[in-house]
């Protein structure tokens, strides 16, 4: 069974998506691109700010490890429901709770007293964002009902992702100079604005969709504890007694999960979609992306101050110049996979992260400035491509009450990816002594990750059916073919 409704039982309440106004879908569109925007700026905002919140509370390397990926991980491992929450309550109101949690934790992070409340503010803002991001796209989906206009939506829905997550540094550094607390206070205002423009739309339609306890549960648990182990290990190496039981943890946590997938009576990751090639080989990109895109912003975050000993101010701008490229990316790729092709945009766009991450990986320490800065173009461009592509892509080739659950599988491999970048790269640099070893090793891991999953793209086939009902069981699978 999946965990979304079957295509014979009706949404609650409503016969189907309501009916939407001109002015009051491009409220709606607006409402979505402002709060993913701001979602995608807090993933990356406190990378440059982490050596003045490492001042601030006396911090060393596993702390600031848990204030990035403390958001990262609740992102991930919440999408994974997130998806069914959003169908069981409707988009819009899925992404009004979505983003209220997220403007409130932001204000306690701002206040916080000490790194314990950081933290867990991080997570609390990771699990309102996870409800965010597939109600979002679920949200321009009933907007948009007609194919052409919903796939200019999407469009511009990665392109404010992309540009949100390359533009979190630039306003990292900027808020730093004032204050480090200002990153989190600045979510409140725009948050707000987004929610406004949200109450102008209709309510969405619910659908009797039931909750996965267990999964949820073991997948929040496998995630926790791999992420933990990887981060403490950094610190007290692979043989300590608590990373061992972390890891332990997280092999029974995913054979716990896995066993509700296959023999649970409502799934959240029905095994049919995590079986189709298309998703598979989806999350598998997104999962390699984000471990380079991420992993980078991470590494040049602290290498450009601690090495270089540029202002926070003077890294943010930085990456500048990858900011600005990457918001002409997602048109881009639309273009290039209208003309040649889906398969092409995303084969492209991970080949120019790959050649940039091996191109740094050759710098040396006192290489110039401007040189990083030139290599993280093709890195952010690159990847902006490709992750635009790809949800498009993936949203058209799956059946409509399983969109919710595969942009949340999605997007939790997206995320995984990226907490697991900085847990393994932060441990690898964690001695200030060896910080350009383990950058290089750091980035020639990256390299090699994406590097696989761009050849996966070109040599992978997926099988394209005859036709995908809504119950089907290979859910689309256009994803690498022209």
């Amino acid at each position: 069974m999946s965990t979304s409704a079957s295509p014979t039982s009706p949404p609650v309440g409503a016969a189907g998506p309501p009916p939407q106004s001109k002015s009051g879908a491009r409220l709606a569109l607006a409402a979505v691109l402002l709060g993913f925007f701001t979602i995608m700026v807090d993933a990356m905002i406190v990378n440059v700010a982490l050596p003045s919140i490492g001042r601030g509370f006396g911090s060393g390397m596993t702390g600031l490890q848990w204030v990035v990926d403390g958001y990262t991980l609740a992102f991930a491992a919440f999408l994974l429901s997130a998806g069914a929450v959003s169908d069981r309550i409707g988009a819009r109101q899925a992404f009004a709770w979505g983003l209220g949690l997220f403007v409130t934790a932001s204000a306690v992070c701002a206040m916080a007293p000490n790194l314990g409340v950081l933290v867990a503010a991080r997570l609390v803002q990771g699990a309102g964002a996870a409800l965010v991001v597939p109600s979002s796209l679920a949200l321009l989906r009933e907007t948009f009902p007609d194919p052409a206009a919903r796939a200019k939506a999407i469009a511009l829905w990665g392109v404010g992702g992309s540009v949100g997550a390359a533009a979190g540094p630039v306003a990292g550094g900027l808020l730093t100079l004032i204050d480090w607390r200002m990153i989190f206070f600045v979510n409140l205002p725009v948050g707000a604005v987004a929610l406004l423009l949200l109450k102008r739309a209709p309510r969405s339609p619910r659908r009797e969709v039931p909750f996965d306890w267990t999964g949820q549960l073991a997948a929040v648990a496998a995630m926790g504890a791999l992420t933990y182990a990887v981060i403490e290990a950094g610190a007290d190496g692979f043989g300590a007694g608590r990373v061992l039981v972390a890891f332990a943890v997280a092999i029974v946590a995913a054979v716990v999960y896995l066993v509700a997938q296959a023999r649970g009576r409502h799934p959240m990751t029905p095994l049919p979609l995590l079986r189709s090639r298309t998703m598979s080989l989806a999350a598998a990109i997104g999962f390699a992306l984000n471990v380079g895109f991420y992993g980078m912003i991470f590494l040049l975050g602290l290498y450009l101050q601690q090495v270089h000993g540029l202002s926070t101010l003077a890294t943010g701008v930085a990456f500048l110049p990858m900011t600005v490229l990457t918001s002409f990316m997602g048109p881009v790729a639309a273009r290039l996979a209208t003309r040649f092709g889906a398969r092409i945009p995303v084969v492209i766009g991970q080949g120019l992260m790959a050649a940039g991450l091996l191109a740094m990986v050759t710098l040396p320490a006192d290489a110039p400035v401007w040189l990083s800065v030139a290599l993280m173009v093709p890195v952010g461009a690159g990847g902006a491509m490709a992750v635009t592509a790809l949800v498009s892509l993936l949203l058209e080739n799956v059946p409509a009450e399983r969109a919710g659950v595969a942009s949340g599988v999605l997007n939790a491999a997206r995320q995984l990816g990226g907490a697991l970048a900085v847990a393994v790269f932060g441990a690898l640099v964690a001695d200030r002594t060896g910080f350009v070893s383990g950058l290089h090793t750091s980035l020639l891991i990256a390299a090699a990750t994406v590097a696989v999953s761009t050849l996966a793209t070109v040599l992978l086939r997926a099988r394209v059916p005859h036709q995908t009902p809504a119950n089907a069981t290979e859910p689309g699978s256009r994803l690498i073919e022209r």
